[in-house]
């Protein structure tokens, strides 16, 4: 499960050089389009060319880097590449020219071995587009983990041995909990980086690259978080989590320490914003030094998440540097249902307390400095979604409601996880 708690930016959010968009009301179709080929749309994760029938949300690429979403409107005759010039048109008008960098240096090919570790549980029909994503990106010394967290059935393990022998290690991990599986893939990886991405993802082909390359342009680097966009946006459900929080932290590279003054209020305890569990990469050894992710949080535990959260926080308290890229770019498929929608809001809520109870407990010291940022960190979570000076709409405040109630049940449910844990750790395994 992906964590984007804490208030995020909005998936507009850009730098200077950025396109800048209002998220849409209504459901569009997601496209790619890079300035080197105006004419042409691809599919998320630069995939297949298309041409859409109706609206267009697009990420803007120049020279593969992205820039910036834009909405395009077809020409009302539709006529064969409206879209297109919608889209330009639209990158021409909020796009400034002499603003907009020139061809940026490509990301490494080659450099430190690199571990992906990909956790996965009962998703044997999605895994393959992730894993074929991975060993066809542009980095070369990638080594995949697949790590099949308490699975109903060997389905999993039958795809990884036929289809991809030699080329990716599995391993199982019989005891539920996605910080559990994560932990197993870290305990064998190889590699002196160490990455994970979910298993249904879009992964784009130089997400490794601009990963390792975090690392690269910033020694004191621990751990380097990536750009999540939304690969498809075609129903209520998906347009509402996209307007409430999203994935996206914006399309400018920035970092974060202790030693850096921040004007956050809630920093550093608000780190949904320095990036999220579904795109994020640590240095093994610096991970493993911290005891790696606790395994009493995460999906598939009472505390349904915050093992992100916790692990970025302690990169900050090591005395390293926690580096966001949006170039590390991966596509994220939202849940379809509002009901679904719901239930995944709560659970940020929960995750989000179940986070904050795990760093005291891990870091006593820090509760006084926890409970001056609450109140704030409660007004800005009602006001979630609400454009500066707007009116609340009401599915905004109900779900700012339900993740709030989360929040209060956060630490009860890390407790019971806490339990729960210490009971799987003293059971016989299989």
């Amino acid at each position: 499960m992906t964590t984007p708690t804490a208030p995020t930016a909005p998936a507009s959010s850009a730098g200077p050089a950025s396109a800048r968009t209002v998220l849409p009301s209504v459901p569009v179709a997601i496209a790619e389009l890079d300035l080197e080929h105006p004419d042409v749309l691809r599919r998320p994760g630069r995939g297949g060319v298309f041409t859409p029938d109706g609206r267009v949300l697009a990420l803007v690429r120049d020279h593969g880097r992205p820039l910036g979403l834009v909405t395009g409107e077809p020409a009302a005759d539709g006529a064969p590449g409206a879209a297109y010039r919608a889209l330009v048109d639209a990158v021409t008008r909020d796009l400034d020219p002499e603003d907009r960098p020139g061809p940026p240096a490509r990301n490494p090919a080659d450099g430190p071995p690199l571990t992906v570790v990909v956790c996965t549980h009962d998703r044997a029909d999605l895994l393959p587009r992730s894993l074929d994503a991975v060993l066809a990106g542009s980095y070369r010394h990638t080594e995949v983990v697949v790590v099949d967290n308490a699975p109903s059935d060997r389905a999993t393990e039958t795809l990884c041995r036929r289809r991809y022998p030699d080329r990716v290690r599995y391993l199982y991990e019989p005891v539920p909990g996605l910080a559990r599986a994560r932990n197993r893939g870290l305990a064998v990886a190889r590699g002196e980086i160490c990455a994970f991405a979910d298993d249904d993802l879009l992964i784009d082909p130089d997400w490794a690259a601009a990963l390792v390359d975090g690392f690269r342009t910033d020694p004191r680097a621990g751990c380097v978080t990536g750009l999540v966009l939304p690969a498809e946006l075609d129903t209520r459900a998906q347009l509402a989590l996209e307007r409430y929080c999203g994935y996206a932290k914006g399309f400018t590279a920035r970092s974060w320490s202790l030693l850096d003054p921040s004007e956050d209020p809630l920093f550093p305890f608000a780190t949904g914003r320095l990036g999220t569990g579904a795109n994020m990469a640590f240095r093994t050894d610096l991970l493993r030094a911290i005891g790696g992710f606790d395994p009493a949080t995460s999906t598939g535990t009472p505390a349904r998440g915050g093992e992100d959260l916790l692990a970025f926080l302690q990169v900050l308290i090591a005395g390293r540097t926690v580096v966001y890229r949006p170039d590390a770019l991966v596509w994220h498929p939202h849940r379809r249902s509002m009901e679904a929608l719901s239930t995944q809001v709560f659970g940020f809520g929960v995750g989000f307390g179940a986070y904050l109870t795990a760093a005291v407990r891990h870091q006593p010291e820090l509760l006084a400095a926890l409970l001056a940022r609450v109140p704030r960190g409660v007004r800005q979570t009602l006001r979630r979604g609400t454009p500066a000076g707007g009116r609340r709409d009401p599915l905004m405040a109900h779900l700012g409601r339900l993740e709030l109630l989360g929040l209060l049940y956060g630490p009860l449910c890390y407790l019971r996880s806490v339990r729960r844990q210490r009971r799987a750790d003293t059971a016989p395994r299989p």
